[in-house]
């Protein structure tokens, strides 16, 4: 019964049940991680004293322990939940920057604009994780310094995205009878042309969320990111990395394995939602 409704949806709705169960999973399992620490089910990311040194998975430590006695499924979970905070911080404030940036460069065009326009190309033109390094380094540590450093290489996309839309609508019919009936400047981007921009948000929403993921990683690995008293995939990878030599492959495939889970549920529900919101889907 459940595999004949499962070849009834459509390869949208499937990479998207998908991609959302996948992603509810992790935010579930980050939501809940204080309670099952609470209730002793899950070890303190921050304790190491008190265990064995590369211990093997075993009934007492689920994922073994890594070269600090850190409890390597206790701080796969943790990692989790640092990672939607500042993942989450940080596409937030990109759209909020970007998308009004977006709409009031489209609409009002001219020298605004063009000046817009040659920031967020320079700026676009970098490499994310180049530019999150350099403003990590400026700002320092911390879940939202972290998220500042990974929101700079993002506000471009919300930018371009919703100006481009902006411009293709600004003289539309509609529009034009908005300003007629004297309607403001702000009223026209809020009430007219927000609403039709919109539906290209989440989709860049979700793939922005699912390359800050990684790229956090990576600020993580060269001990950019969090502090380190801290749970975060990426510094945790560094410190297992000299355990591969010998043997010691759960400090790596666990929290690797994690990271890797998210990015793709991320990358599907993103895919999903562009099939859902494509006007020619719509139609």
């Amino acid at each position: 019964m459940l595999y004949y409704r499962w070849q009834k949806f459509s390869l949208s709705d499937r990479l998207l049940l998908v991609g959302a169960v996948i992603c509810g999973t992790f935010v579930l399992l980050a939501v809940l991680a204080p309670l099952g620490q609470a209730l002793g089910w899950i070890a303190n990311p921050q304790e190491f004293l008190d265990f064995p040194i590369h211990a093997p998975p075993s009934p007492q430590h689920w994922f073994g322990t890594n070269r600090l006695g850190y409890d390597v499924f206790s701080r796969t979970i943790f990692g989790a939940q640092a990672a939607l905070q500042v993942v989450f911080v940080a596409t937030l404030l990109s759209l909020g920057i970007g998308v009004p940036l977006g709409l009031l460069s489209g609409y009002r065009g001219g020298w605004l604009d063009r000046g817009l326009l040659f920031v967020m190309d320079t700026i676009y033109t970098l490499p994310g994780l180049l530019l999150a390094v350099t403003v990590a380094f400026v700002v320092g540590k911390g879940i939202l310094n972290a998220a500042i450093a990974l929101s700079v290489a993002y506000i471009p996309q919300y930018y371009r995205v919703v100006r481009n839309h902006t411009v293709s609508l600004k003289n539309e019919v509609f529009i034009e009878a908005a300003r007629a009936l004297g309607a403001s400047t702000p009223r026209i981007l809020q009430r007219y042309l927000f609403v039709n921009v919109l539906p290209s948000i989440p989709v860049l929403f979700t793939l922005n969320a699912a390359d800050a993921i990684l790229t956090l990683a990576g600020l993580g690995f060269l001990g950019l990111g969090l502090p380190p008293e801290v749970a975060e995939w990426g510094h945790d990878l560094r410190q297992a990395l000299d355990g591969l030599s010998v043997g010691i492959w759960w400090t790596t495939l666990f929290p690797g394995l994690a990271m890797s889970l998210l990015v793709v549920g991320l990358s599907l529900l993103g895919e999903g939602l562009g099939e859902r919101l494509d006007p020619r889907h719509l139609n």
